[in-house]
Parts: C-alpha cells; structure tokens; sequence
C-alpha cells in the first residue's frame, strides 16, 4: 500500500505532466481525501484543512481545489451525495476503465472498482433506447461493506 507522502509524489507528477502545479493548499486538500476511510463534504475537508494545517480555508477554496483536483483526474465527486474521494488510483500510469464507487450506506466507506467498456456500452445503448442521452458513466452503488454486513 502506497503512504500519503508517495501519493502526494505521484499526483504532483501527474500534474507536471498536465503542465499544472499541486500547490501546498492543494496538497493540503487532496492529503485530506487520501487521509480519509471514506466520502466526504467540502465542509469536512475544510474542517480537517483547518485543523490541521496554519491556513484556513474559506469555503470556495476548497471548492476551486476540488474542481482543479477533479479535473486532473486525482479526485472523484460522488453525486449521490455530493462528496469526494480521492482517486484510488493516482499512482498508476496507466489507463482505467471507468469508475464505479460502492458506497457503505452505514459507515459511508467507498471503494472504488471499474467495469468493463463493453458493460458501459450496454448501459449507454439501453439509455439511448430509452430516449436518453448518458452524461456521464459513473455508477454509485448503495451497499454495505464486510465491516457493517451482519453475520449471518
């Protein structure tokens, strides 16, 4: 398992390659996700960054960090909820399938699976013959992790 320090790493390199800079505030923001076991607000984020970072941190801040981090691919915004994880794959260099988060409805840990393009292509077909057109093919879904599954 990769440190919080190694992921930080990764994700600075990941934007350099993207020509953009992962500022100590947006370090901050995205240690905070990494940190995290599960989804959380932006107004968690900004009570974490306050305390345990000297800066604070208003509001739209962390709103203008989590859309940059968004967009280069280190977090993932889950609708459902309106909340953020952290991309369980920022050290990897190569190219994922699409996302898919299974969400614990007790304790709200995420993790994070992809599906197969052709699974996608289904869906996307099925919605198109619905008479919709897909915006985006994430899928968040509700469950319940080992930790909070009752024995049976």
């Amino acid at each position: 398992m990769t440190n919080t320090n190694e992921m930080i790493k990764y994700a600075e390199q990941k934007c350099k390659k993207s020509n953009a800079k992962l500022t100590p505030k947006r370090k901050q923001v995205l240690t905070g996700l990494i940190n995290s076991n599960k989804a959380i607000s932006a107004y968690e984020l900004a009570d974490y960054c306050n305390q345990y970072f000297d800066d604070k941190f208003p509001i739209m801040t962390i709103y203008r960090i989590l859309e940059f981090l968004e967009e280069e691919s280190l977090v993932h915004k889950l609708q459902t909820s309106n909340k953020y994880v952290a991309c369980a794959h920022i050290a990897c260099d190569h190219e994922h399938l699409v996302p898919q988060f299974l969400i614990c409805h007790e304790c709200q840990k995420v993790k994070e699976i992809h599906i197969n393009k052709n699974i996608v292509n289904e869906l996307n077909d099925n919605v198109e013959q619905a008479g919709f057109s897909m915006i985006s093919p994430q899928l968040e879904i509700n469950c319940l992790c080992s930790d909070c599954k009752p024995l049976q």
